[in-house]
């Protein structure tokens, strides 16, 4: 089949449309398609009346590769102006309508037929348009609600978000502030450690500063009460917050600002030093305070953590103030009564003494060492030299009780042996739970020997004129005031003219790291390094010579006596 119009007017064109829709709808061509080659056609009729000439239509029905029927539209301009023919196609299954179409020609009821068709296919495509716009509204409020749940799940997330930066970063400030705690407490407790490993209260007050500066004060002043009483030099002014610190014995905070720290006083800035503020915190005691610790701050003001921590600090200095003066007191009487009861040495012709004797300087070691040199009725001459087991006063009182003790039963008579026996027996009735250690040695004027005992104390050292020394380490007795029933014997050695004998305490020679017998051979050593001549002409200063190179590496945690006893080449016999 095949139709041709010549289209040179609208008139024309609504012809040929309207023979191509009816030509449609005798081929079968389906609603849709049959509107798309309508609306197609009219547009490009439009477009050619607007160029103006003549165009001619050319319909017809062809066959496809697939088997199918297909309404093919084509315009041209008549002559052709040598652009391609516009042409569209639609299918259309059933062909023989086509000799149908063609027959009705120009018959006004087939074109009113070929119109209502047209308007059918218009509802019809009107009625898929409302479909398709329900469903592209359905569609859109879909897509709609799937936006508002992209953006609430957004939202969600969003605030998930923020609550778990909010989590990290509280942990992290859980974590610093867990961090800056543990660092507190950690220099808390090595600051503590390092006050109370001291008993010399001026020790204390200088390492103060050198732990605070420069990490948490700039500046650091120690007002120790009884030290302003010091006649010599005016005291120094004080802030008005250390002053009012000391009367009410609580921190004051003196600053242009309120500190804001916890349980301490606010003031107005200090006269002395207006420009920075101060922290003054007392010394507190039981009885009243020591002082007052006054701090400036290493930067413009104190984190509160960090000014409870200061104030812990200054509690636990001022008990360490306090333990050392308590100990420096306690040290002070038991040295005095020490040296009060040590006895100033007697002289005889034919025997020279020096003694010597050095209170401990590390810790509450004072008070146990004593020596002592005294006649007997018998023109005879004890000396002693001894240690009681503890220290401090207790010890320095029972030292006195057995120095007393030994002279009293050396009234009597008795050898060296004997006076030790006793001793004993007296140590233990009268402190079951004290002990002591000591060495007695006789020298008589009318023997060349010398008699001598010892109980529990390292041995004496014995140099002959000959320049030979030896340790009288026969058998001693036990520790005197032991729970034992003993007889400590006497031993006695030859003791010529020229001979020097030395009593010690074991704070001369014992050494935690070494032991007692290599501190004995350096005693031997040391003697042995004199000449008698050396010896007799100066025996003080032979005693100070002896003590120099033996305690250069002691810490003087101990009490150290040395008694040297020098035979002099005058006397036949002592």
């Amino acid at each position: 089949m095949r139709h041709e119009w010549e289209i040179t007017s609208v008139t024309d064109a609504a012809r040929a449309r309207i023979t191509t829709a009816r030509l449609a709808a005798a081929l079968g061509v389906a609603p849709l398609p049959r509107t798309r080659l309508a609306v197609a056609l009219s547009a490009r009729l439009r477009q050619c009346l607007t160029k103006g000439g003549t165009w001619r239509l050319t319909l017809s029905t062809t066959g496809s590769d697939a088997g199918e029927h297909l309404l093919r539209a084509e315009v041209d301009a008549v002559p052709p102006a040598g652009e391609p023919p516009w042409e569209t196609a639609v299918p259309c299954p059933d062909a023989d309508g086509a000799v149908r179409a063609g027959a009705g020609g120009d018959d006004p009821d087939l074109l009113a037929e070929a119109l209502l068709g047209a308007d059918e296919d218009t509802a019809v495509v009107l009625d898929r348009l409302g479909e398709q716009e329900d469903l592209v509204a359905f569609h859109r409020e879909e897509l709609h609600q799937t936006n508002q749940g992209v953006l609430a799940l957004h939202a969600e997330l969003d605030a998930a978000g923020r609550a778990q930066r909010e989590a990290f970063a509280a942990e992290r400030a859980a974590r610093q502030e867990a961090e800056n705690a543990r660092r507190r407490l950690t220099f808390l407790a090595d600051a503590s450690a390092v006050l109370t490993a001291s008993l010399n209260h001026e020790e204390i007050v200088r390492r103060l500063p050198e732990l605070l500066v420069p990490r948490y004060a700039r500046r650091v002043d120690v007002w120790l009460f009884d030290t302003d009483g010091d006649h010599e030099r005016p005291p120094a002014p004080h802030p008005a917050a250390a002053v009012r610190a000391a009367r009410t014995g609580r921190p004051q905070y003196a600053a242009d600002h309120p500190g804001g720290l916890p349980g301490v006083d606010d003031h107005p800035p200090s006269a002395l030093d207006p420009t920075r503020p101060l922290l003054c915190v007392p010394l507190p005691t039981r009885r009243a305070p020591l002082g007052v610790l006054t701090l400036a701050p290493p930067q413009e003001r104190w984190d509160p953590d960090d000014a409870v921590m200061l104030i812990e600090l200054t509690r636990r200095a001022s008990i360490a103030l306090d333990h050392a003066r308590r100990f420096e007191h306690n040290r002070d009487i038991a040295e005095t009564l020490q040296r009060a009861l040590l006895t100033e040495l007697p002289t005889r012709p034919g025997l020279r003494l020096a003694a010597r004797y050095l209170p401990a300087t590390y810790g509450l070691n004072i008070g146990g060492d004593w020596y002592d040199a005294f006649r007997q009725p018998d023109g005879g001459l004890i000396t002693v030299i001894g240690d009681v087991t503890g220290h401090g006063l207790h010890a320095a009182v029972m030292m006195s009780q057995l120095r007393t003790a030994l002279r009293a039963y050396a009234v009597d008579g008795g050898t060296p042996g004997q006076l030790l026996t006793r001793l004993h027996k007296f140590l233990h009735h009268l402190q079951p739970d004290l002990y002591a250690t000591a060495v007695i040695a006789r020298f008589h004027p009318d023997e060349a020997v010398l008699t001598w005992a010892a109980a529990g104390h390292p041995p004496p050292v014995l140099r002959t004129p000959d320049g030979r020394v030896h340790v009288l380490d026969a058998r001693p007795g036990a520790m005197l005031g032991i729970p034992l029933r003993q007889q400590i014997q006497d031993h006695r050695v030859p003791l010529p003219p020229g001979a020097t004998l030395a009593l010690y305490t074991d704070g001369l020679v014992e050494r935690r790291a070494q032991g007692i017998d290599p501190g004995i051979a350096r005693l031997a050593a040391a003697l042995a390094r004199f000449g008698s001549a050396e010896l007799e002409a100066d025996l003080e200063g032979a005693a100070d010579r002896i003590l120099d190179p033996l305690l250069s590496d002691s810490e003087r945690d101990d009490d150290v006596c040395l008694l040297l006893c020098h035979v002099t080449g005058g006397a036949a016999a002592g």
